[in-house]
């Protein structure tokens, strides 16, 4: 029911655009998750640094050194679903003063006119887009956490020495949750990108299938292009 009020509100331009946008969103996320096992992608090359930093580890007595590591991995999450909460916040306050803010969009050159509905959609698009960035940001603390308990139940290294815990497996296994940790985050901060896409659709629905592609080249080009791929894979 809702869905159909939104379309009826859409005009068919404003309708195509959110489409390829969605589309555009969704069909990147798949083909990063069809990839990041593959020595290829950022993600994947990253886990065989986490698994290595993991095997050190379990030589370490005592780990402080981990803990201060992985504290100041999960701080990157932690601020950003903060700056998450502050967004929606605004974008909350904002739907409060849609008739001034279509006002101010009106004045906005080469801006396509809108109606106060349509851009209330544009709004509560633009904020759901930021609600699932906090979800994936406080889940990837959580992650964080369990990786953290993982390291501070890991046995002596002189149990590892002995065989009477496997070292590669627990290695394997700490590193694993450290990276589908660093999955989640990377979910979060896609979402902020495409946010950025979205506000170009305040301009017009050209503007955010244009923007909307072109995130998506950006991304891929860091994630599969980067010098930064290459430093880490040689």
């Amino acid at each position: 029911m809702v869905a159909m009020t939104v379309l009826s509100i859409l005009p068919w331009a404003d309708a195509l655009a959110l489409t390829w946008f969605l589309g555009v969103w969704l069909g990147y996320a798949w083909y990063s998750r069809r990839r990041r096992d593959r020595d290829t992608t950022l993600l994947a090359v990253t886990n065989r640094y986490r698994r290595l930093w993991m095997l050190q580890a379990t030589a370490r007595d005592p780990r402080m050194l981990d803990g201060l590591i992985m504290q100041g991995l999960s701080g990157s999450p932690a601020f950003f679903a903060s700056a998450s909460m502050l967004v929606i916040g605004g974008v909350l306050a904002l739907l409060g003063t849609s008739e001034q803010a279509a006002e101010l969009v009106r004045d906005i050159p080469f801006a396509v006119q809108a109606s106060k509905a349509l851009l209330e959609v544009k709004m509560l698009v633009l904020g759901g887009i930021f609600v699932y960035a906090f979800f994936r940001f406080s889940w990837s603390m959580r992650q964080y956490t369990f990786a953290a308990l993982m390291v501070g139940a890991m046995p002596p290294p002189e149990e590892f020495a002995a065989g009477r815990v496997d070292r590669e497996r627990y290695a394997e296994r700490a590193g694993k949750m450290v990276g589908m940790a660093a999955e989640t985050f990377n979910d979060g901060i896609r979402a902020y990108y495409f946010a950025f896409a979205a506000i170009a659709w305040f301009l017009s629905p050209l503007a955010l299938a244009v923007a909307a592609a072109g995130v998506a080249v950006v991304l891929y080009l860091r994630e599969y292009r980067s010098h930064v791929l290459d430093v880490l894979r040689d």
